[in-house]
C-alpha cells in the first residue's frame, strides 16, 4: 500500500481542539483516583478510566449517550464472562469463547456497532484480568459507572462544547459561493462562451451541492452541541439565525444549479444578444447583493465593501418576448430567477 494512503488514513485533516485533549486527560486521571479511592481492593481501575476516556464527546448530549452505551455493553459483556467462567473455568480458551459468545449475543439483541464491540471487549477483560466472580463483574460495572459519570462531569464542568462558530462559518462560504455562482452566470450570459467554459462553469456550480451538505451538517453538530449545555441559551438565537437562513438558501442553490444547466444545454452564440437574457444577468446580480446582504444580517460574514445595507432585488422582473427558440432558455431562467427572488427578499423582509 502506497505510504501517502496510509498516512492519510490515520490521520485526520485537522487535530481535535487542544481544550478536548485536556479534557479527556483530566476525566481519565480523574476517574483512575477516584476508583482507587472507593475501591481500594482488586485491580487497577482499568474499566473505570476507559469510560472516562471514551465519554469525553464534542458534545454534552454525546458524552451522556456515549456513556449509557459504554454502561450497557460492559454490563451485558460482564454477564456473559462470568457465567462461563463459572461453567468453564478461565482457560485462554474461555477468553475467545467469551468473545465470540459476546459479538454473536450482542447481533441477536441488535446493538450498534459500538456497543457490540464494547460488550466483546469487556467480556474478554473480565476473564483476562479477573477472577469472573459475581461480586468482581458487579465491581467492574460499578467502576464503569463510575467513570462514566465523571467523564460527563468533566466535559459539563470544563467548558461544555459549544459548535456554533463552525456552523456559522460553513453558512457564510455557503452564501458567499452562490452570491459568486450567479455573478459567474451573469458573466457568461453577457458574452459568448465556449464549450470549456460552459462546462468549467457548470463544474464550479456543482460545487454548491456538498457545500451545503457540509453546512446542513455542521448545523445538526452545533445543534447536538446546545442539548443539555448550561451555555445554550446565550447561543440559541444566533443559531436559529443560521438555521432560518440555511433553510432560505437551500432552494436557491438548487435553482442556481438549474439556470446553469439550462444555459449549458440551451446555449447558443446569440443568446447574449437577446435583451431579456441582459436583463436577466443584472437580476442575478441583483440577487448575489442580496444573498451577501442576508450573510451580513447574521452578523459574521465577511461581504464586500460595495454591498449595500438596501435590498436590490425590489420588485419582480417582466420581460419583452425572446426571438425563436432562446424562449425555452429565457423561461427556465426567469422561473428559477423567481423563485430565488421569493426566497430572497423574503428573508430580507424578515432580517
Amino acid at each position: 500500500m502506497d505510504t501517502m494512503k496510509v498516512m492519510a488514513a490515520i490521520r485526520a485533516q485537522r487535530r481535535s481542539p487542544l481544550l478536548h485533549i485536556v479534557k479527556s486527560a483530566v476525566a481519565t486521571l480523574a476517574a483512575w483516583l477516584v476508583a482507587l479511592i472507593l475501591i481500594p481492593s482488586g485491580p487497577p481501575p482499568v474499566f473505570a478510566a476507559i469510560a472516562a476516556l471514551l465519554v469525553v464527546q464534542p458534545s454534552l448530549n454525546q458524552s451522556l449517550l456515549k456513556g449509557v452505551e459504554r454502561s450497557i455493553g460492559v454490563l451485558v459483556g460482564v454477564i456473559i464472562a462470568s457465567l462461563l467462567a463459572l461453567l468453564l473455568g478461565s482457560a485462554p480458551w474461555v477468553v475467545l469463547l467469551a468473545i465470540v459468545v459476546a459479538l454473536i449475543g450482542s447481533w441477536a439483541l441488535k446493538m450498534t456497532p459500538a456497543t457490540t464491540n464494547q460488550v466483546g471487549i469487556s467480556a474478554m477483560l473480565v476473564i483476562a484480568l479477573g477472577a469472573a466472580t459475581p461480586d468482581y463483574a458487579l465491581m467492574r460495572v460499578v467502576e464503569t459507572a463510575l467513570g462514566a459519570l465523571i467523564g460527563f462531569a468533566v466535559n459539563l464542568i470544563l467548558v461544555p462544547p459549544i459548535a456554533v462558530a463552525p456552523a456559522h462559518a460553513k453558512l457564510d462560504v455557503l452564501g458567499a459561493e452562490i452570491a459568486a455562482t450567479m455573478e459567474r452566470l451573469a458573466s457568461a450570459l453577457e458574452e459568448p462562451q465556449t464549450r470549456a467554459q460552459r462546462e468549467e462553469l457548470l463544474l464550479t456550480a456543482r460545487l454548491l451541492r456538498p457545500m451545503r451538505e457540509q453546512a446542513e451538517s455542521a448545523l445538526d453538530d452545533a445543534t447536538d452541541t446546545l442539548a443539555l449545555n448550561p451555555r445554550s441559551r446565550r447561543h440559541r438565537g444566533e443559531l436559529d439565525e443560521v438555521r432560518a437562513l440555511l433553510e432560505r438558501l437551500s432552494p436557491v442553490v438548487t435553482q442556481v444549479l438549474g439556470m446553469t444547466r439550462a444555459f449549458y444545454d440551451r446555449y447558443d452564440d446569440d443568446v447574449s444578444r437577446e435583451t431579456a437574457v441582459i436583463g436577466i444577468a443584472e437580476q442575478l446580480r441583483r440577487a448575489a447583493h442580496d444573498v451577501r446582504l442576508a450573510l451580513r444580517q447574521t452578523g459574521t460574514a465577511a461581504v464586500p465593501a460595495e454591498t449595500t445595507t438596501l435590498p436590490a432585488l425590489t420588485r419582480p422582473y417582466t420581460i419583452t418576448a425572446p426571438t425563436g427558440d432562446h424562449w425555452i432558455l429565457i423561461g427556465a431562467l426567469l422561473e428559477d430567477l423567481r423563485r430565488i427572488h421569493e426566497e430572497i427578499t423574503e428573508d430580507i423582509a424578515k432580517g
